[in-house]
């Protein structure tokens, strides 16, 4: 059986050049300029070949930004959620986490909001990953159920409430698209003083 080596130091650091490059060349010209060509002379390569070394291809390249993105949130979100002691507050905290990440980090979430309206990969299916969505929105469900038991929250269908969360949330990155001025600090306690009514315990 042949056995992969991991890549080494400077692959590995290569590779998140090419990423925040890529990143960066999206966020500023849109998917469709974002060429190869572009993404190198960002990250300063000598050739395009670089970025074929190190990824099979752009759908291989776009998985990995969606994933890094993806990675980072997640990182910013669980110390957040975790320090909360009800689930009252560990969706407040979900809510307004998300809306700060996205307000501070606009760049990457316009890169990301290009891929999801922009990529096709080569097998015809979007670039949007249903198993990485339902996987966020299961923890969002396990904090609702987390509520139910404890009784703060009502009776209700944690699928649906959950997917009325996270839609909500994500819809401030297409907002902000439009060029919208948005005040984040105001639309974060909107939202969370929406779902604390829908969700709130009537006992």
């Amino acid at each position: 059986m042949q056995v992969t080596k991991p890549p080494g130091p400077a692959a590995v650091a290569r590779r998140a050049q090419i990423v925040e490059a890529a990143v960066e060349t999206i966020a500023e010209l849109g998917y469709g300029q974002a060429s190869f060509a572009r993404i190198a002379e960002r990250a300063g390569l000598s050739s395009t070949r670089l970025i074929s070394y190190h990824f099979r291809g752009k759908d291989e390249l776009i998985a990995r930004i969606v994933a890094v993105i993806h990675g980072e949130i997640g990182e910013f979100m669980s110390a957040r959620v975790r320090a909360e002691s009800t689930a009252a507050g560990a969706i407040r905290a979900y809510i307004t986490g998300n809306v700060e990440f996205i307000a501070a980090n606009r760049a990457r979430m316009r890169a990301l909001y290009e891929i999801f309206v922009n990529h096709r990969p080569e097998d015809g299916e979007g670039a949007h990953d249903a198993a990485v969505d339902l996987g966020v929105l299961s923890h969002v469900e396990e904090i609702l159920r987390w509520g139910q038991r404890e009784g703060e929250f009502r009776a209700f269908e944690p699928r649906v409430m959950a997917m009325s969360i996270q839609r909500s949330v994500d819809g401030l990155v297409f907002l902000l698209e439009t060029g919208t001025d948005v005040d984040t600090s105001g639309y974060a306690s909107e939202l969370a003083t929406i779902f604390d009514l829908a969700t709130r315990s009537r006992g």
